[in-house]
Order: C-alpha cells, then structure tokens, then sequence
C-alpha cells in the first residue's frame, strides 16, 4: 500500500523541482573547407593558444587538453610543434549570464602556447547555491584547425554553453570536457551549420 508524502515533504519536493535549471544544450557551429576535408581527422597535430591571445594560461589549461583529448579520439596523434602537420589553435571566453539575461565577462582569458596541459584541479568559479532562478557561467570555446606549411584553414568550430551557476558542469574539468565533446561530435561536420548538443549532468 502506497503512502502519501507528508504535505511538508511534497511542498519541498515541488519546490526543489521548480528551482531545479536544466543545463541548456551545447550550441556548436563548424566551417570546413571542403576541398580540404580529406586532411581533416589524421596525421599529426599540435594543440596551442590562439595566436596573438593573452591572459591566463592554468585556466586555459583543462581546455586544450580536452581539445587534445578529443582529437587524439578522431585520429590525430599529437606531436610538438616542429613535428606536427597540423595546428589547432584554441580559445576560451567566459561571460556570466544573469538571470534577467545581462551578459557579463568573467575574468579567465586565455594565455600564451606553452605545449603542455594542466589538469585544471581545482580552478573553477564560485557558486551561490541558494534558491530561485540561478545565473548562468557561459563558456564560448573556439578551435581553428591550420595546415602548418601552408597556414590554410581546414576546420573552424565554436561551442557555446551556459548552464547554471550551481551546475557540475560549470565546474572547470567537467566544463571543457563538455564543451570539447560537443564541438567534436560527429566531426567534422557541415560546412556552416549550426547544432545543438544536448548535454545531461
């Protein structure tokens, strides 16, 4: 025999459902040259800082190593930059999003090519967990992808993602992870179009 919730327990139930936000899809939007396509997904690669970027170089860290992540899945074997085919240049913006829709940048930035990834423990941004509608950490991640003889551009993909302030995935980690996986998915796409990745915590 099914019992019924205590008013107090079903009045807290319906209110954590009516705070809960979801975290939004991952808004992804690709370029390919296509007499070029073929390059795309093999030979070797390396992953830097977006030429002429400037800023912090820790928090763009777990960025570029999901990039590297990800293209290492697509086929690609890394390498330095003498000895890469390839170049993925990659950038990150940070902006919050109110919950009346004013859009803010947040102080991360990018920084200067280094060649290694940091594993981003410990970077994030801090939360307010109390109730209500909760302001959003949007994430735009960029990615250019070059022949490095000829400095050609093969592929160009940005993600956008905001999901709530309070949500794991606007934990750093989990964050690039989330936003590299989705700019990738079923690379490399059409030249052109826009996407949306839908994503669950």
């Amino acid at each position: 025999m099914r019992h019924p919730l205590p008013a107090v327990a079903l009045a807290a139930t319906l209110a954590l459902g009516a705070c809960a936000t979801p975290p939004g899809p991952v808004e992804v939007t690709r370029f390919v040259a296509p007499e070029r396509v073929g390059q795309l997904g093999q030979g070797t690669v390396f992953v830097e800082s977006l030429a002429g970027s400037q800023g912090d170089t820790l928090a763009l860290a777990p960025y570029k190593a999901a990039v590297a992540a990800e293209l290492k899945r697509l086929g690609y074997v890394e390498a330095d930059r003498a000895g890469a085919s390839q170049v993925a240049q990659v950038s990150v913006e940070k902006y919050t999003l109110a919950a009346g829709g004013k859009r803010s940048p947040v102080s991360v930035g990018v920084g200067g090519s280094t060649g290694s990834y940091g594993s981003g423990v410990g970077l994030g941004i801090g939360i307010n967990l109390g109730g209500g509608e909760k302001d959003r950490l949007g994430t735009t991640l960029t990615v250019r992808i070059t022949d490095k003889a000829t400095q050609a551009s093969l592929w160009e993909g940005r993600a956008d993602f905001r999901p709530p302030e309070n949500s794991p995935l606007a934990r750093t980690q989990a964050n690039a992870q989330t936003v590299a996986s989705a700019l990738f998915r079923e690379f490399p796409g059409n030249n052109g179009e826009t996407i949306e990745v839908k994503v669950s915590e």
